[in-house]
């Protein structure tokens, strides 16, 4: 019997013992043909692919028309293609198909991105509108520029304040209130130019129950009862960082002559610590005199920034002149300047920036109201 041993590819056949005679022929040796594999065909399916991909780049690039499945006007694809020119002269109507017609976006980018407008297929963003710095006309220097006296026509009268409310026009049980507890009479009156006493914060509650808020350490106090001319300031909540006024371009005489207030809270007196800002043995830092308010009235920031911006005339009483600057802006020129610029070349009595997109105040009102950042009079 022969036996057969497969090995590998290679089939060796053994012959019997008649063969070891002589009278068998000689051994014989074959090999197993091979088949066509797996791998091979994979490999050919990858270069098919790669001379697929190459052909239609190549008729993309040499503006070779192709027409894809889709709906053609006038011979034009719904896709695009690009022209001979090359980008530069690349101009192309794309297809509406809502309206059935065409729609002119002009130049494209190379892509074939359509250019934004009123009538392109692509949301239009709002953009908001650029605002840019206007020139002001301020003198050079404040040697030659003088008050003027009696320009203001207005009639006089007094005025004085509530400093402490009557136990009558409490509520029970009494709530303490940063403005007091005011009728509405007393409220319609107050619109009146006539001697009376208005209800204008700081109003302390009946039989000694303490203060409303906003409370001042007496130094300051003192200190601001001398105030002629003020420029003041706020930053309540650690919500701003510190920016003093440029002190170069402030001459040595509204250095002297004028104020400057900085108005803050503990919380943002630590974190100014903490910062490396620490106030000299005067309370200055810089040109600013940090005045620290305790017992803040609102739990509202910008409620509590409201008090020294719109009733600088209390907590300044001998001041004849004030300007407030919102703690992101930076004081960069001499105040007597914006003094003579704004009220006595044009002797007027109060100025106010103009706002950069409304200006009308009803429409403030609603934005405001958008905003929900209207306050009821009962909360005052």
């Amino acid at each position: 019997m022969a036996s057969i041993h497969q090995r590998g590819d290679v089939i060796v056949s053994v012959g019997s013992k008649s063969n070891e005679r002589g009278d068998a022929g000689p051994i014989r040796v074959s090999r197993r043909a091979r088949r066509f594999g797996s791998i091979t065909r994979q490999r050919l399916s990858i270069w098919l692919l790669l001379i697929g991909a190459v052909f239609f780049m190549y008729m993309t690039f040499f503006s070779v028309k192709v027409h894809f499945h889709g709906e053609k006007e006038d011979g034009m694809s719904s896709f695009f293609s690009i022209p001979k020119g090359g980008p530069q002269s690349y101009n192309i109507t794309q297809y509406n198909r809502s309206t059935k017609g065409k729609v002119d976006h002009g130049m494209l980018s190379f892509f074939g991105v359509p250019k934004r407008g009123v009538d392109s297929n692509v949301s239009q963003r709002r953009r908001s509108p650029k605002h840019y710095p206007c020139d002001i006309d301020l003198e050079k220097s404040i040697e030659y520029i003088l008050e003027p006296k009696d320009y203001l026509n207005f009639t006089r009268f007094e005025l004085d304040y509530v400093e402490k409310e009557e136990e009558s026009l409490t509520t029970s049980p009494y709530e303490l209130k940063f403005a007091g507890h005011q009728t509405l009479e007393a409220r319609e009156r107050s619109f009146h130019a006539i001697n009376q006493s208005l209800h204008c914060g700081f109003v302390k509650g009946p039989n000694g129950m303490g203060s409303t808020g906003f409370d001042l350490d007496e130094k300051d106090q003192k200190f601001m009862k001398s105030c002629i001319v003020v420029v003041s300031s706020c930053i309540f909540g650690s919500s701003d960082f510190l920016r003093r006024p440029t002190s170069k371009l402030i001459s040595e005489y509204s250095k002297t002559h004028v104020c400057f207030v900085m108005f803050l809270d503990e919380e943002t007196l630590q974190k100014l610590f903490s910062e490396g800002n620490v106030p000299d043995d005067r309370g200055f830092m810089g040109l600013w005199r940090i005045v620290v308010v305790k017992n803040l009235p609102f739990e509202d920031m910008r409620r509590t920034g409201k008090v020294p911006k719109l009733l600088a005339h209390r907590l300044f009483p001998s001041s004849r002149y004030s300007i407030w600057l919102d703690s992101k802006m930076r004081l960069n020129t001499d105040p007597l300047l914006i003094l003579e610029y704004f009220l006595w070349r044009t002797k007027s009595e109060y100025s106010i920036s103009k706002h950069y997109d409304r200006q009308c105040v009803w429409d403030e009102v609603l934005q405001n109201k958008r905003l929900n950042k209207i306050v009821s009079a009962e909360h005052w």
